[in-house]
């Protein structure tokens, strides 16, 4: 059971109803309260133990000593222009992470984190320059997807924010299975993508328990220059995280996705083009070009024009891979892909 080390209170959200029976019976409630508490706080996504009604007013109080929600209001909302929203929440633990709500016609997209930070250390990525600071959770991850205003417009939940979900994965898969569970938002796996760098650890994991999407940052084809901008090429070579992904079979309904910024005549050569091509030759999957938000004191990488980005999805298109540009979202509130950093600036200010 998950605790939070800075407040006395415990989380109810990110438990399993065996775990909440658990619960019931120290409040001296009968087990079957454990489904009761499940559907308030995942169903109904109460905010408060007092609003669990169909619990007597004694057990309610008796939990409230002990226990909490775990919902949290944010911290800091900011909305770009484009009228993507982005939160900032303080975990109990003293934790920030930032959440990015991205709303498109009747298509809305919330963006969490999983931990404030991240080892990886990519040069593109301010978080990576933010430094690791701290995992979040399941109840934490939750608490995001719970808390936001726009919780009940979500129509799909995506592992890009802060941190590295495969150096996080109990938590992350935790998170995922309450909410594809029944007694959760009983929501289809493949409303979820997981993003990751390609860690070793936890890929079998990943790929045997979950049929939530998979997103790989990919970034550039060629091993020694993707180790330039990504230090996990060490660890796991692309060519040997590709290979392992063939093994799988992609002709269902899960998706594999394959994340590449563009940087303006360092990865979008004909050479890195058809490099790509044979790396992903008769794979099932698509590949998602990203547009690039320069980063303060970063003087060799360069942004790519319109013109370039096409060309490049040009060239892959004709050459049998699915390709599409992203479209670049609330860049002017820092929530656009690579921004997300809740390391405070010199002047107190949320970076």
């Amino acid at each position: 059971m998950e605790t939070s080390p800075n407040n006395t209170l415990k989380p109810l959200l990110g438990l399993t109803p065996d775990e909440l029976r658990g619960v019931a019976l120290e409040a001296g409630l009968k087990p079957f309260a454990a489904r009761q508490m499940a559907h308030w706080l995942y169903n109904k996504g109460v905010p408060a133990i007092d609003g669990m009604t169909n619990i007597s007013l004694a057990a309610r109080q008796q939990l409230a000593t002990r226990y909490e929600v775990g919902q949290r209001q944010p911290a800091l909302r900011q909305e770009s222009a484009d009228g993507t929203v982005k939160y900032l929440f303080q975990v109990p633990s003293g934790l920030r992470v930032e959440t990015v709500f991205i709303p498109d016609g009747e298509r809305g997209t919330l963006c969490v984190s999983c931990q404030e930070g991240c080892k990886m250390g990519c040069r593109f990525c301010m978080t990576g320059r933010q430094g690791f600071h701290g995992n979040l959770t399941a109840a934490d991850i939750l608490c995001q997807i719970y808390s936001v205003p726009e919780r009940d417009r979500l129509t799909n939940i995506v592992f890009m924010g802060q941190g590295e979900p495969f150096d996080n994965l109990d938590a992350v898969m935790r998170a995922t299975d309450i909410i594809t569970a029944d007694y959760g938002w009983a929501w289809s796996p493949r409303r979820i993508t997981v993003s990751t760098v390609g860690l070793r650890k936890g890929l079998a994991r990943f790929m045997d328990e979950s049929q939530c999407h998979l997103a790989v940052s990919l970034h550039n084809p060629l091993p020694d220059e993707r180790a330039q901008l990504m230090p996990a090429e060490q660890s796991l070579p692309i060519a040997d995280l590709v290979a392992a992904l063939r093994q799988y079979d992609w002709s269902g309904q899960r998706r594999l996705s394959f994340e590449y910024i563009v940087f303006a005549g360092f990865n979008d050569t004909r050479r890195h083009q058809q490099a790509l091509v044979r790396l992903l030759a008769g794979l099932e999957c698509r590949v998602n070009l990203i547009r690039w938000h320069s980063l303060p004191g970063e003087q060799d990488l360069a942004t790519a024009t319109d013109t370039e980005m096409e060309q490049m999805r040009d060239y892959l298109t004709r050459h049998g891979l699915r390709c599409t540009i992203r479209a670049s979202r609330g860049q002017d509130i820092d929530a656009a892909c690579g921004l997300l950093n809740t390391q405070r600036a010199d002047d107190g200010t949320i970076a």
